[in-house]
């Protein structure tokens, strides 16, 4: 018999959303197929798939260790959330028995199912980060006699839902800050800020209207901005390390010396980015919108407001009570007058209490994934695919495109992302 030899591996999964993207979360089934295409009779002893999610962090500092001596400490750490192992064909056998257990593939197209549940826990999302990574994949693997194994990996996305409907992220956000200019024993006047934000918790693709009041008493020209910040913050061996990425900002206009100025929901939207990953012990992603005063020549008056970037929308009845409470305390807190205006719609984005609880508790995915869901995952799911961004080591908050801060962080207490 003239053996024949395997021409293709390769790992397909059911259930794709309208991007074609494998999206899952903790609970879920994932299910999918090995396919095996072989050119002639082929005699195989085991196929196995190997299913895994690690969370992964590492990176190098350089250390003095006398005078003309230094090495390199390496920082890593891992936590494992998925493993899960099955055979497909044939089973663990002795290797002196050659001929026993062997299966034999006729040429063509071989499809083998498989399928496991994602463990009904918090799971990380998915993330690609520059010390650090969360991953999820399927590896198959075809064992014959004396011939090296062929192997194939296929990656799958999984998102820990965070839904922004509850008390705690509905609940506007504000601060107010003062500064005064000093010049050696002359003080000018001094400039304040007042920023106010309508909720903590957001999509990506939402736009966030912020409601500011700058005042200027100074004898300089300044300029009210507002920049959404992502800080990576990685954590091994009992250090931290902290990546500060600038994701979308906005500037006013220059204010003279006795002027003030008022935004009064002025739109900031959120580009395709990670939701906020706030559970695993390793690594956290948070955001913060900043909204600062560009004071030239001196250190900017800034007013950082904490953000939640989350998968499930804001529904229908949470827009219309968080933008009438957030317009009444806006007019009493900052003196505006009452805005006449509707307030914004987020139907595009709003998805149904039914499908809600069912990404919050697993479901079968047998059904496909609903309209609005999968569109919704579909934007978030962007940013996995965008180009990786430029880091540089520069002081934070400046007007720049990319920010990043290195420094030893403490790993916090673990706390409920919802």
């Amino acid at each position: 018999m003239v053996l024949g030899k395997v021409k293709a591996l390769a790992v397909y999964f059911d259930c794709l959303n309208e991007n074609n993207l494998p999206v899952f979360s903790g609970g879920d089934l994932v299910s999918g197929r090995v396919v095996v295409e072989v050119t002639g009779d082929v005699r195989v002893k085991r196929l196995d798939i190997t299913a895994r999610g690690v969370a992964k962090v590492r990176w190098t500092e350089s250390r003095n260790a006398g005078a003309n001596t230094a090495y390199t400490q390496n920082y890593t750490e891992e936590v494992e959330y998925l493993h899960h192992c099955d055979t497909l064909i044939g089973e663990e056998r002795d290797e002196d028995a050659l001929e026993e257990g062997m299966t034999v593939l006729h040429a063509g197209l071989h499809e083998f199912a498989f399928s496991f549940n994602l463990p009904q826990m918090a799971l990380a999302t998915s993330f690609e980060g520059k010390h650090g990574n969360v991953r999820y994949w399927v590896k198959a693997e075809l064992h014959r006699h004396w011939l090296l194994p062929v192997k194939v990996k296929k990656e799958f996305i999984v998102f820990e839902h965070i839904d922004i409907n509850t008390p705690l992220l509905l609940a506007p956000q504000a601060g107010t800050k003062e500064k005064t200019l000093c010049c050696w024993f002359c003080a000018s006047g001094p400039i304040s800020l007042s920023a106010k934000i309508e909720r903590k918790g957001y999509t990506p693709g939402e736009s966030i209207q912020i409601f500011a009041e700058v005042e200027n008493c100074s004898s300089r020209v300044v300029v009210p901005k507002a920049a959404l910040y992502q800080t990576q913050t990685f954590f091994a061996k009992g250090k931290g390390r902290q990546i500060q990425q600038l994701v979308s900002n906005l500037r006013g206009e220059p204010l003279q010396q006795g002027k003030s100025q008022s935004w009064e929901g002025k739109l900031l939207k959120i580009p395709p980015v990670s939701p906020s990953i706030l559970d695993c012990p390793i690594i956290r992603v948070e955001y913060a919108l900043v909204v600062y005063v560009d004071i030239p020549g001196g250190l900017n008056l800034s007013l950082s407001l904490p953000l939640v970037i989350g998968t499930i929308p804001l529904h229908a009845c949470s827009t219309r009570t968080s933008s009438i409470s957030s317009s009444c305390s806006s007019a009493s807190w900052m003196g505006l007058p009452e805005r006449p205006e509707a307030p914004p719609s987020y139907s595009d984005l709003a998805i149904s209490e039914a499908h809600r609880r069912n990404c919050l508790q697993g479901s079968d995915r047998s059904d496909g994934v609903g309209e609005d869901q999968g569109s919704m995952l579909t934007y978030i799911t962007e940013f996995r695919y965008l180009p990786p961004p430029l880091y540089s080591e520069v002081d934070p908050y400046p007007d720049t495109v990319e920010v990043c801060t290195t420094a030893d962080v403490r790993r916090p207490d673990m706390c409920p992302s919802r």
